[in-house]
């Protein structure tokens, strides 16, 4: 059953809406039947998303991001809550209402990076720590924190005694790094010029007296090398650190006492230019694989070019920059352009170079329409400050120049042709099994061929089957739809790539950057929400059709018997039928960030029998139970 892909999404919408009029078995076995071109695992499951934009209002305009949603049960209502990163504009939460999100709340407004949430001193409310930017180098500060309270405010706290370092912040992450059961804090910076090559990666301990001290560093990385995955290679119980970025991924293996030792040779080989990295255990063997997205940025000068709807953009940076003339017409509709500051408003018009005068705030992606005769010429001579030049050049053409520092980007619509550019085509993604504390490349082996530029990567049971399956995030090309990449466990450790899960998003001069998975609505099936770079935040409802009834089970942990122990980091092995499957409170694919989402959900396939859960806390506690039935279960001391 073969269908274009304009056709795809709207049939399959239709049939999606026909499930609720058919009633009973007969409509799963028929539906599914009918589905089998689209995204279906070999259990009969059909996994189709649509997105969901009246239970998730937004701010509607095109925002430069910062990493991945964090997902965190904040007022403690048990509803997961989104909070999300806005570059250089604030931090917002968008609360949730029992399953329907409110509009985003401004926490704080500023360059924030990393966003950390946990409670570390077990007073029952949520702390969260934000990172701030450094302006470039020239206005280091300190991470801000907050209490979140039941009643959803937001209550400053005081520096520690010792106030955490100043810095160009980038990344947050709560864990438990030396097994005591408290949250601990990874706080890396970018390398600030005025340190000479001394590091900025600080680890703090938690003295469990409400108090975070600097216990020990990483080695110092170049640039903007602070992305981080947390993950335990040896199965000790100890979190070891994946460090990337601006270099290859690099290892450090924990020993147990906040400090680390570079163990980068249990790698297979170097790996660089990856993106994203997520812990999977794929296979369900009982311990943790890796799974990397990999690709680069944007070239210099990189234009785009949609031949169908005749759009055109371009990329650039660092510098001076003049593209080919542009035939448009008399009218000029350029849509979505975006340069940081000092740049965000320098946009000059025609042979006098006239400031454009914008109406309201330039922080946002900004659309402007130029008549001709208010264009007319181009200045032989640019403004020397920097800044965009557009004038109209005669023949129906428009120029587009000028020099900024900052990535800036932008599209224009009704272009009648423009000369090809050649794009790379990518590096292939990485999956690494962990065989005994040293892993494998086994990207081929299960079938994770796929060659593009991928940034982002989430993990989850998508399709109820007890396995975990994949979801990447493309870099994108400006002026397309950006389809994500679905990847399907079929529970023999290999995966089956489907294509029409619905997941895209048509931010028309957006950059893919981040995704987050959470069941938002407690339904029993995992949802997705991405954030575009000079874009939209998206959240897309799964619409799962199960032969095998969708059923699961939700684990929410809390802490620990004693009450030693945090619930983030606990590990949750759920099984029955032959199968177990593991996962860690608070693991993402965030990589600046931390979450702490402690609704754990586990699809249980075909299985009908009673499942065994069990939960070991960081500090080694642990408790058993059988399930009898699907649904939710609190494991833990409230």
């Amino acid at each position: 059953m073969e269908l274009t892909e304009v056709s795809d999404i709207k049939m399959m919408s239709d049939i999606m809406q026909c499930r609720t009029k058919i009633q009973g078995v007969f409509s799963v076995i028929f539906l599914g039947f009918l589905l089998n071109a689209w995204s279906q695992d070999k259990h009969g499951s059909v996994v189709f998303f649509k997105e969901n934009f009246e239970g998730f209002p937004r701010k509607e305009v095109n925002l430069r991001k910062w990493d991945a949603p964090i997902v965190a049960d904040l007022d403690n209502d048990g509803y997961p809550d989104l909070v999300l990163n806005d570059h250089g504009l604030g931090i917002s939460v968008c609360w949730n209402n029992q399953g329907s999100f409110s509009k985003p709340y401004d926490v704080i407004m500023g360059d924030l990076h990393g966003v950390a949430v946990g409670d570390f001193d077990f007073d029952g409310i949520n702390e969260m720590v934000l990172s701030r930017g450094g302006g470039s180098g020239s206005n280091a500060r300190n991470s801000k924190m907050y209490k979140v309270t039941a009643q959803r405010e937001f209550l400053p706290l005081p520096d520690f005694k010792v106030p955490f370092e100043m810095m160009r912040g980038r990344t947050l992450k709560f864990y438990d790094g030396d097994q005591d059961g408290d949250l601990d804090l990874i706080n890396f910076a970018f390398p600030s010029k005025e340190k000479k090559g001394q590091t900025e990666n600080y680890i703090y301990e938690n003295d469990a007296k409400g108090q975070l001290h600097l216990k020990a560093t990483l080695p110092m990385i170049k640039a903007d090398g602070q992305k981080t995955t947390l993950t335990d290679v040896n199965t000790d119980g100890i979190m070891d650190i994946l460090l990337f970025g601006n270099d290859k991924v690099r290892l450090y293996l924990g020993n147990g006492d906040l400090t680390y030792e570079e163990k980068s040779a249990l790698l297979p080989y170097e790996i660089n230019d990856v993106t994203a990295i997520s812990e999977i255990d794929f296979d369900n063997d009982g311990d943790f694989d890796l799974i990397m997205t990999r690709g680069k940025e944007f070239e210099i000068g990189e234009t785009f070019f949609n031949e169908e709807t005749l759009t055109w953009g371009f990329f650039t940076k660092r510098g001076d920059f003049q593209f080919n003339d542009l035939v448009v017409g008399d009218v000029l509709h350029m849509n979505n352009f975006q340069s940081q500051w000092p740049f965000n408003d320098a946009y000059y018009i025609g042979e006098s170079a006239y400031q454009y005068q914008f109406i309201g705030e330039t922080h946002s992606g900004k659309d402007i329409r130029l008549v001709n005769s208010d264009a007319l010429g181009f200045p032989d001579v640019l403004n020397e400050e920097g800044g965009i030049h557009v004038g109209y050049v005669g023949n129906d053409s428009w120029r587009i120049a000028g020099s900024t520092w900052s990535p800036t980007t932008g599209t224009v619509i009704g272009v009648k042709e423009y000369p090809a550019y050649e794009h790379s085509k990518g590096l292939p993604d990485v999956l690494l099994e962990n065989i005994k504390g040293k892993y494998v490349d086994v990207t081929e082996k299960a079938n994770l061929l796929l060659i593009d530029h991928t940034v982002g990567v989430s993990v989850a049971d998508f399709d109820n089957n007890g396995f975990q399956d994949v979801l990447m995030v493309r870099r994108g090309e400006l002026v397309y739809e950006n389809k994500s990449i679905m990847y399907l466990n079929q529970g023999d450790a290999t995966f089956k790539q489907v294509h029409h899960h619905g997941i895209a998003t048509s931010d028309i001069g957006a950059i893919g950057m981040a995704v987050e998975v959470l069941d938002y609505d407690l339904d029993g099936d995992v949802d997705v929400v991405i954030g575009n770079e000079r874009g939209k935040w998206h959240l897309f409802e799964n619409e799962i059709l199960s032969n095998s009834y969708n059923k699961h089970i939700i684990v929410k942990v809390g802490n620990s018997p004693s009450g030693k122990a945090t619930a983030l980091g606990a590990l949750v092995k759920v099984t029955g039928c032959k199968n177990d499957q593991l996962q860690r409170v608070g693991a993402t694919g965030s990589v600046y960030s931390s979450s702490f989402n402690a609704n754990m959900h586990f699809g249980l396939g075909l299985c009908k029998a009673p499942v065994k859960v069990n939960v070991t806390w960081s500090n080694g506690e642990s408790i058993n139970r059988t399930i009898k039935k699907g649904g939710k279960v609190f494991i833990g001391k409230k």
